[in-house]
């Protein structure tokens, strides 16, 4: 079983995220969820990626670095739409990731220092019409992380155009397309634990 440090989006830790990461732990698998915000949730996406841009990103990429000290090397980094900058950045950056899984976003390999561990494989979700992800340039970061490792990375879309698709207390919930995330998601999890 793997093990998992998995990462809240803009609107911090909320019950969806909790949610899914007891659905992970159900199949076996041990799931941290470290809180970013320091217990600040949010209803409306803008006031949190409000808080995260007062807060600053680098500052909730270094609370990410601080929740993986004194968990073991071997790990399974994860993260919901923000939450992929920091499990991105450890993925790149932290020596024996065992994979990761990104929700929602993808960043260039070139803001984490370069290109991607050829180790350490990858999952990319998101929907194929999230403007979030396609118009914010996600997309074309997802695709070239792809290219570059086509041994360890996979980008899956989902027909639709919600963007936290996956948090079932959020609006743009869609459990056909989570539903199949999930599965995709433990398949993975087996597959890397």
């Amino acid at each position: 079983m793997a093990e998992v440090l998995l990462f809240h989006h803009a609107h911090g830790l909320t019950p969806g995220v909790e949610e899914f990461a007891e659905g992970l732990r159900g199949a076996g698998h041990t799931v941290h969820v470290p809180d970013l915000y320091e217990g600040h949730v949010f209803e409306n996406l803008d006031d949190g990626v409000g808080f995260a841009r007062k807060t600053g990103f680098g500052t909730v990429i270094e609370r990410g670095r601080a929740a993986a000290e004194g968990l073991p090397a071997g790990i399974v980094l994860a993260g919901f739409s923000l939450g992929v900058l920091p499990a991105q950045m450890l993925a790149q950056t932290r020596p024996g990731a065992r994979g990761a899984l990104f929700f929602h976003s993808c960043v260039p390999t070139s803001e984490f220092g370069g290109a991607w561990p050829a180790a350490v494989p990858v999952q990319i979700h998101s929907m194929d019409r999230d403007p979030s992800f396609v118009d914010e340039g996600d997309i074309d970061a997802a695709r070239a992380l792809v290219e570059s490792a086509p041994d360890v990375a996979e980008l899956f879309l989902y027909p639709g155009s919600g963007h936290l698709f996956a948090d079932p207390g959020l609006p743009d919930y869609d459990a056909p397309a989570t539903a199949l995330l999930t599965s995709r998601a433990l398949a993975f999890l087996d597959a890397n634990g």
